[in-house]
């Protein structure tokens, strides 16, 4: 349910609004109300609202001041209510973010008009909101598990960690690491799992796909290079690789996160 705040100074117009107004039927729900912009402003610092219907016209701080002051911190859907018409209040209102405009002596079809249109508008804020956070966390997806802090990094899996680094867009097996440690293949996978909780070779596939995801944030380079670069291969096994660990393809990534 959307939160709503009324600023208006004439108590029976302010009361009039709140008891007449169907609020459940877009979904709102009054909670608060205040006399003038400086009460309104603390109420909106309170309170954090969708909604905020307003006067114009308030001793103390006028309904565009508050608007002004408090918008940019607290996103939230002004609605102007007044008995002003002329054009440079209309214009002022839109400058400092104003939705909507409404006219007293207050018109009820013209408020549930703009609170319909509010609570549109939130919803499709709602929606990119929650489409930002995800591209955001899928822009930010860690692969590669953390070392244990616990008692420092063990020697032989830090080695492999940086012969990795160093290494990981050529070819790499277990025999490469056997041939540079002078350990076997078996007791290098056992401390290195023991370390990190996963196998060499899935850590590597992981740190790839890792590097990968940073290259595809910029499209200056091309996705059909990328599994070179990173060391999988070509197009096809890298796409399948990716897919693995990300859940889509790499050219569905990159138009998710861009």
């Amino acid at each position: 349910m959307y939160s709503v705040i009324l600023v208006e100074d004439e108590d029976i117009i302010r009361r009039g609004i709140k008891n007449s107004v169907p609020w459940e039927e877009f979904n709102c729900s009054v909670v608060g109300e205040a006399r003038n912009g400086e009460e309104g402003g603390a109420l909106i610092a309170e309170q954090n609202p969708d909604i905020v219907i307003t006067d114009i016209n308030m001793p103390v701080e006028d309904g565009l001041q508050m608007i002004a002051r408090t918008k940019c911190t607290y996103d939230y859907v002004a609605i102007i209510l007044t008995g002003y018409s002329d054009f440079e209040y209309a214009r002022e209102a839109i400058r400092n973010g104003v939705s909507y405009y409404v006219l007293k002596p207050l018109d009820m079809e013209e408020m549930k008009e703009a609170l319909e249109r509010a609570a549109l508008e939130l919803k499709n804020i709602g929606i990119l909101r929650r489409e930002m956070e995800d591209r955001e966390k899928l822009k930010h997806s860690v692969l590669i598990p953390e070392p244990d802090s616990m008692g420092g990094m063990d020697p032989v899996a830090s080695q492999i960690l940086d012969f990795i680094a160093r290494n990981y867009d050529q070819k790499i097996a277990l025999a490469d690491l056997e041939e540079e440690l002078h350990y076997s293949e078996r007791y290098l996978n056992q401390r290195f799992q023991k370390a990190l909780g996963t196998t060499v070779i899935e850590y590597l596939n992981r740190y790839r796909i890792q590097k990968a995801l940073a290259m595809l944030t910029d499209e200056g380079n091309a996705i059909s290079d990328i599994g070179w670069k990173c060391g999988i291969g070509d197009y096809k096994y890298f796409s399948y690789v990716f897919k693995k660990y990300m859940g889509c393809s790499p050219k569905e990534y990159r138009s998710k996160i861009i």
